[in-house]
């Protein structure tokens, strides 16, 4: 069985830079044996943002790579704090906000993307954890989904 690494290499995915607060909150804190990470957008590998509403500017599988791009972003700060993705033991629990049109109710389809690329990474049994997957009227800076995630750690 490969470590995390190894299975984030084989995907040959780009990790963005680590995104920096925006507001006054913590992008990262452990307590305990649980690392929580804040909510986190489309920042992509150049630093720039994915924009848009699912349902107008995007459909249904760009919001999912969208979404995928989060998940990179999550694991972009897991590696600047814990600096290795070896030391989470599992994912807990992920909440995925997409920014839609109020008739959009693929919400959950969306947040796949990040969810697969966790399954990925830590493998079906500890890469998967519980989720709700949430439509918004709008996001932050417009962008088309935004992802919190909490991990226990080794």
């Amino acid at each position: 069985m490969m470590s995390p690494e190894g299975n984030f290499s084989k995907l040959n995915l780009e990790l963005p830079p680590a995104p920096k607060p925006l507001g006054v909150y913590k992008p990262f804190l452990i307590v305990g044996n649980l690392a929580y990470v804040s909510g986190h957008g489309t920042v992509k590998s150049d630093g720039s943002l994915i924009i848009g509403k699912v349902g107008v500017d995007m459909n249904v599988e760009e919001a999912k790579l969208a979404a995928r791009q989060v998940g990179l972003a999550i694991l972009a700060t897991l590696k600047a704090n814990l600096d290795s993705l070896n030391r989470i033991k599992r994912v807990i629990k992920v909440l995925g906000m997409v920014n839609a049109t109020p008739d959009f109710e693929r919400h959950p389809y969306v947040i796949n993307g990040c969810s697969e690329l966790f399954a990925a990474v830590w493998g079906e049994e500890n890469g998967i954890g519980v989720r709700s997957a949430v439509g918004m009227g709008s996001l932050p800076d417009n962008i088309p989904v935004e992802i919190e995630a909490v991990f226990e750690l080794l």
